[in-house]
């Protein structure tokens, strides 16, 4: 084994040693590294700032957190602060959507990897990555249009705003997360394994099931977690679906059947209605909230951190070989081909589904004079001031999230010890599992009340940064572990210091990847809607673009389809909102596009420059 640069401070002789501070080289040197440090610097201030608002929430009045945790009752008016029926509703919710999430995501992954050869599996991946990337207020208005009706016929109810519509819809929103994580960790099982099992006469399925699943299921798990981190964190798609019903928690195991077709409260659908909002700044009502609030961060947490620690855990453990009969074997194993092949077509009849849909009813949005066009009134008009506010949003978004993502994952790849980039990497995935209905509120207290910037772009961009650094960083750092050994070698050899190491070495072979991290975390960020309600938009009355920071709210698409939905009744505002949430999911899927070309046309690219 090489020497390597993955920990400069301790690389022997002097070839990297950082020169003294009084010399020219020595301040590049410190500029260099202050850079980079400041990215792991904003996400522990994202973790500071967030907990520091909650904490200071709970500590502006008096949480009972026993009557929070085990009351029904929510009646701000009597003082009466229960959040139990929220914790039922969003156990609910995620149970439902991991029960009808996790057999078919599994399953197709298993065919994906499995089953079928690159030439078809690598499209097919494509598709549930556009599904993964599809902003959840898009999921939301679908669940409007095609989940309430769907509940309303089954449980003979009025609306069809429902636990059940929640979690039908979580269940499409955490599927691609589930396959793709599965895929990923099913790839990595070496392939001798399955040689040796087919050596052994074993049918394709009885392969798959000793040799292949016992190996990869941790990584599966953790896809498993991950998504019911994401079902947790989920607040407008819910939002839109679930009715935000107080009190409803059965008092009988009977009631538990019938309460799924009624509505009901998640946590995370309290904190982003109205009342954050009413509540102030300090009292029993807002601490209460932040008590929910920190609730909802301990369970995301935990599901995330557990979640990327599932696939580095204990060595699986061998399996025990369970025999069939010989007659049953092959029948079984064509039963088994199919289900899995079937299982593989729903995440792309759902895409399919999901593309007729919003043809069908906002093909407003393939007129270029909806794109070009001001808005007029309630629902008339065009998106052009929405467009350019989305993408103000990105732009400024990316700027800020760019340099601070790539500076933490050089920090974790290059300089950080074994010990303290597993801790560093946790705490960025923590960051990047984070609620951002959290971030928004938080937002709001601090940039639009406290420092009185009031709705503001900025605060808006500044708000998205925590959602896309952790992407940029984690694709930095793993890009950097993918380093061959003999391009640090030769650094070495050259006496480059660590800053020259950075940018003549680093900088080359990882801004492939940099690039795509940064596409990837845009794309989730054009979607979301709750930080940008709290901090950043209006629905109308906002300049095409602001001519200052403070009090200089925008138009965007998300906010703009969430408001529009609302109005269900109105014609007008419901096909006004099918075509901004048309354009808004061709935004998504361009920018995921371009990742996704950047990924495939430099993975395993071995470029860089001394």
């Amino acid at each position: 084994m090489g020497l390597t640069l993955e920990r400069p401070t301790q690389a022997p002789g002097p070839a990297v040693s950082r020169p003294s501070p009084g010399s020219g080289r020595g301040s590049r040197a410190r500029w260099v590294w202050g850079w980079a440090y400041s990215g792991i610097l904003s996400v522990l201030l994202t973790l500071t700032v967030l907990l520091g608002y909650l904490v200071t929430g709970i500590a502006s009045g008096t949480v009972d957190w026993t009557e929070l945790l085990t009351s029904s009752t929510w009646s701000p008016g009597n003082l009466a602060f229960g959040g139990l029926a929220m914790l039922y509703g969003s156990t609910v919710v995620c149970i439902l959507a991991l029960a009808l999430a996790v057999p078919v995501g599994w399953a197709a992954a298993v065919a994906l990897s499995e089953y079928l050869p690159p030439r078809l599996a690598k499209p097919l991946r494509l598709s549930i990555e556009l599904l993964a990337a599809v902003p959840s207020i898009v999921y939301g208005l679908i669940g409007i249009m095609v989940i309430r009706p769907f509940v309303a016929d089954l449980g003979d109810v009025p609306g069809g705003d429902s636990l059940l519509s929640a979690g039908i819809v979580l269940a499409v929103m955490i599927m691609p997360t589930i396959v793709a994580v599965s895929v990923d960790a099913l790839a990595a099982v070496p392939g001798r394994y399955r040689e040796a099992a087919y050596s052994l006469g074993l049918t394709r399925r009885e392969v798959v099931r000793s040799a292949v699943l016992p190996r990869a299921r941790p990584g599966m798990r953790a896809g498993v977690l991950l998504g019911l981190a994401r079902a947790l964190g989920e607040a407008i798609a819910v939002f839109m679906v679930i009715g935000r019903a107080d009190d409803r928690f059965p008092e009988s195991l009977g009631d538990v059947f019938s309460f799924l077709v009624r509505p009901g409260q998640t946590l995370t659908t309290k904190l982003a209605g109205p009342e954050p909002m009413l509540a102030g700044t300090s009292g029993p009502y807002f601490a209460a909230l932040c008590g929910l609030g920190i609730i909802l961060l301990a369970l995301v947490a935990v599901a995330t951190v557990w979640g990327t620690r599932g696939s580095t855990g204990r060595a699986a453990r061998a399996p025990r070989t369970r025999w069939s009969s010989a007659w049953l074997r092959t029948p079984k194993d064509r039963l088994t081909t199919f289900v899995r092949l079937g299982a593989l077509l729903l995440p792309g009849a759902l895409l399919v589904g999901m593309l007729g849909i919003l043809l069908a009813h906002g093909g407003t949005a393939l007129n270029p004079v909806f794109w070009f066009t001001a808005s007029e009134g309630a629902a008339g008009g065009g998106i052009r001031d929405q467009i350019l506010g989305t993408l103000l949003l990105l732009a400024t978004t990316a700027l800020i999230s760019l340099p601070l993502g790539y500076g933490a994952g050089v920090v974790i790849g290059t300089r950080a010890s074994a010990k303290a980039a597993r801790v560093l990497e946790t705490l960025t995935v923590a960051v990047g599992g984070t609620p951002t209905i959290l971030l928004g509120l938080a937002g709001y207290v601090l940039f639009c009340t406290t420092m009185g910037w009031g709705r503001s772009w900025l605060a808006g961009a500044v708000v998205l940064v925590p959602v896309v650094i952790p992407v940029v960083a984690l694709t930095t750092a793993g890009r950097i572990r993918s380093m061959p050994a003999e391009i640090t070698e030769a650094a070495l050899a050259l006496g480059l210091t660590g800053s020259q190491y950075v940018r003549s070495v680093v900088l080359p072979y990882t801004w492939p990847a940099t690039l795509t991290g940064l596409l990837l975390g845009l794309a989730r960020a054009a979607g979301e809607t709750a930080p940008l309600i709290f901090t950043a938009t209006v629905f109308f009355g906002a300049p095409a673009l602001p001519t200052g920071i403070v009090n200089s709210p925008v138009q965007a698409l998300p906010t703009h389809i969430f408001t529009l939905s609302q109005d269900s009744g109105a014609p007008e505002a419901i096909a006004q909102a099918w075509g901004s949430a048309l354009v808004l999911v061709l935004i998504t899927a361009g920018l995921l596009g371009l990742a996704v070309f950047l990924r495939d046309r430099f993975e395993g690219a071995r470029r860089w420059t001394t």
